[in-house]
């Protein structure tokens, strides 16, 4: 704990204390190569921290995990094409269209994980027999 409290109340306030950080908007114009140089760590820094948290916390920051929608089902083929015959089914169907489901192309509501770690809204297509 002794080198992490130091680091806090002693190395970061020092490096703080000796930035050329001007008092006034014009100073900032009268910093020379040198202490634009010093400010280029402590600027990356922050620049990182706030790109971080636009990731983390901003849903539209947040990047899907794969380009693709269909990571997996029948990917030997060009095009995937599934028919279900209507007497097949009994009183209702309900079939995937997040491309994620393990009995597929029935869901199995992996879609909810998928809702939640792309900020998406997809939900299965029931089918239902007229009564």
């Amino acid at each position: 704990m002794e080198p992490i409290a130091r680091l806090v109340k002693v190395s970061i306030p020092n490096y703080l204390a000796g930035l050329p950080i001007p008092d006034s908007i014009g100073g900032w114009f009268r910093l020379g190569v040198k202490d634009w140089f010093a400010l280029v760590p402590s600027t990356a820094f922050l620049v990182g921290m706030g790109y971080m948290s636009y990731r983390a916390f901003c849903p539209h920051g947040r990047p899907m995990p794969h380009g693709r929608v269909n990571l997996k089902i029948k990917k030997d083929i060009a095009k995937v094409v599934d028919t279900v015959d209507i007497e097949d089914i009994s009183e209702k169907a309900v079939f995937c269209r997040c491309w994620r489901s393990e009995n597929w192309p029935y869901c199995d509501g992996t879609h909810g994980r998928h809702n939640n770690e792309c900020n998406d809204n997809v939900g299965p297509l029931i089918v239902k027999k007229k009564d």
